[in-house]
């Protein structure tokens, strides 16, 4: 491995001049760019920035391949190659290749990982790494911005055939990861291409952090339909300025209305990241587990059960009840669905909270991401079930860094 350049000590280069007024072209395009046309676009921003060329590879849905959008190449495996280690440690990685450079650059929206950009140049200096880091961040909202719409991208990154229920569900999902410099949540969801009723979602709002958990009832297109209706009304709520306790009833009677015979189980959360107060709703569902100092605080989250939503059909039902605490900064929160814990070996035995917890915990000291514990962990799970779970599985996690006042003197 080459040692990556330090951009801010770089020396003056003229040799490698930037064609500002074709780049400048080039930024313009990429807004109207087809997706499948990304590849070429990639290779004539890098040849504008002085560089040889670039190729995109986007991470596939289970997040073990990087799959090239040039058509003609081959996967990568995510855990056993040098643009795998970009990937999962969100930093560049340089190598020798014949009389050129290649650069494996992470492909990063905000938090979210996207895939990596391999950069090819001759010589390799600071400013060509300078700019090789512009072209990722530049290529990494372009696909962003191209993936929202276009079904070529999200076949590059399928493996296999998605049932109609994992599609509905997966088109209410939003990114695995978001965040800001307080907060972060991350999520994984399992069996990627054949779920049933799980789902997560998370958002900020200015300085809130919003989460959810949900598990309906059943393994097919209904179960899969409710817990749709269920994201839509938490959004509807959520966005109309709900707080908890509303936004809770709203799907309550969302349900009731449009699906009386289905319901969820779900955990709504609500963090503010200014001064870490968590509060949050369980109704009828595994509780969170809180996470601090390496270790999990045993209760910490727990409280009195509620009906599932959905369950609330008298005309005047009472209001939620919603619980708070207040966090410490490095704190970690874990909502999960049974499907995690039951998960069984060939010998009928459960993979279990205490073996959930312990990974995560072991994972977090190792000093992995959050993203990439959750990826670790559920992959651990599909292994020890042999990739066949008889329920969906799915883990958010989120954790609390606030923003340290400024010393003064």
């Amino acid at each position: 491995m080459i040692p990556v350049p330090d951009p801010s000590q770089a020396p003056a280069d003229p040799g490698a001049a930037v064609d500002e007024s074709r780049l400048e072209e080039l930024i313009t395009e990429a807004q109207i760019v087809l997706p499948v046309e990304l590849s070429a676009l990639a290779n004539r921003c890098a040849s504008a920035l002085g560089l040889n060329t670039a190729l995109i590879y986007l991470v596939d849905l289970q997040q073990r391949l990087l799959v090239p959008l040039d058509e003609a190449l081959e996967a990568l495996p995510v855990d056993a190659s040098q643009a795998g280690w970009a990937y999962r440690t969100v930093s560049p990685r340089v190598t020798d290749d014949g009389d050129d450079v290649l650069i494996w650059l992470p492909l990063v929206d905000g938090a979210e990982r996207l895939g990596v950009l391999a950069v090819r140049t001759a010589p390799l200096d600071g400013s060509r790494m300078r700019r090789s880091r512009i072209l990722a961040d530049l290529l990494a909202m372009v696909v962003t911005s191209k993936r929202a719409y276009s079904d070529w991208i999200a076949a590059r990154t399928r493996t296999a055939t998605m049932q109609l229920p994992a599609e509905m569900v997966r088109a209410f999902l939003p990114p695995r990861t978001i965040g800001s410099r307080q907060c972060v949540s991350t999520a994984v969801l399992e069996p990627a291409y054949d779920l049933g009723g799980d789902a997560f979602d998370h958002a900020v709002v200015k300085q809130v952090l919003h989460t959810m958990i949900l598990d309906g009832m059943g393994h097919d297109l209904a179960s899969g339909l409710a817990t749709s209706v269920a994201m839509a009304g938490a959004r509807n709520a959520r966005r109309s300025g709900a707080d908890l306790p509303d936004l809770v009833g709203s799907v309550d009677r969302a349900l009731t209305q449009w699906l009386p015979d289905h319901f969820c189980t779900g955990v709504v959360c609500r963090l503010d990241a200014d001064v870490g107060e968590l509060r949050w709703i369980n109704c009828g569902h595994p509780p969170p587990l809180l996470i601090r100092a390496k270790r999990v605080l045993e209760g910490a989250l727990d409280s009195p059960p509620q009906p599932p939503i959905g369950l609330y059909v008298e005309s005047d039902p009472p209001a939620r009840q919603v619980y708070e605490t207040t966090l410490e900064p490095g704190d970690r929160v874990l909502l999960y669905t049974d499907g995690v814990v039951d998960a069984r070996d060939a010998n009928g035995v459960e993979f279990g909270l205490e073996r959930f917890t312990d990974f995560i915990i072991r994972a977090s000291a190792a000093g992995e991401r959050p993203a990439e514990v959750l990826r670790l962990l559920i992959h651990a799970i599909l292994d020890y079930q042999h990739n066949s779970l008889p329920d969906d599985a799915t883990i958010l996690l989120f954790e609390w860094h606030p923003q340290q006042p400024p010393q003064h003197p």
